[in-house]
């Protein structure tokens, strides 16, 4: 929260802080296995066909038959298998960049990494607090929050664990 403290003025304090849910690291982490799985099943397809189907096959090991594949087919798998670890490291980035904070006098949400996005709403021009659950969401208490704010908008806050108490903070934070 190190945006959060360096940008409250003398006498705002820091009401709720809002944190991801343990389930969008829990997706994070399937993106490493749905990239694993790809690679796999190329190299296993691959493997297979190889096996079935080539004329100049002799028999070997599995690395082996892995080795006698085409370059281009190792190429596809490594790639398959990067991009399921690319999606994880962003979203592990988003998840440690973003910062979202209600305080006496606003609703704070910045994110980025190098360049930063900045989203602030004083607590008196919020119009409306909308709670977005679906069946999972409901039985894992986790959702997302939809801020609307008097000529300002709406701001769409990610998954965050606890919306509920996330909506009583912003409510508490109107009344003090």
């Amino acid at each position: 929260m190190l945006y959060v403290q360096q940008s409250l003025s003398p006498g705002e304090e820091v009401i709720h802080i809002g944190r991801f849910h343990w389930i969008y690291t829990f997706n994070a982490i399937l993106s490493i296995v749905w990239g694993f799985t790809g690679c796999m099943l190329v190299l296993g397809g691959s493997v297979y066909f190889y096996v079935n189907y080539s004329a100049d096959y002799e028999p070997m090991t599995g690395l082996q038959a892995v080795r006698a594949l085409h370059p281009a087919i190792k190429l596809l798998a490594f790639f398959t298998f990067v991009m399921g670890l690319l999606r994880f490291a962003q979203m592990m980035v988003i998840k440690a960049s973003t910062e979202i904070a209600i305080t006496n006098n606003r609703l704070i949400y910045k994110r980025g990494l190098v360049a930063r996005y900045v989203g602030e709403m004083s607590i008196d021009r919020i119009e409306g607090v909308n709670v977005l659950q679906g069946i999972l969401g409901r039985m894992l208490n986790y959702g997302r929050i939809m801020v609307r704010g008097m000529g300002v908008g709406e701001v769409i806050l990610p998954p965050l664990e606890n919306p509920i108490a996330f909506r009583k903070a912003i409510e508490k934070a109107k009344t003090v």
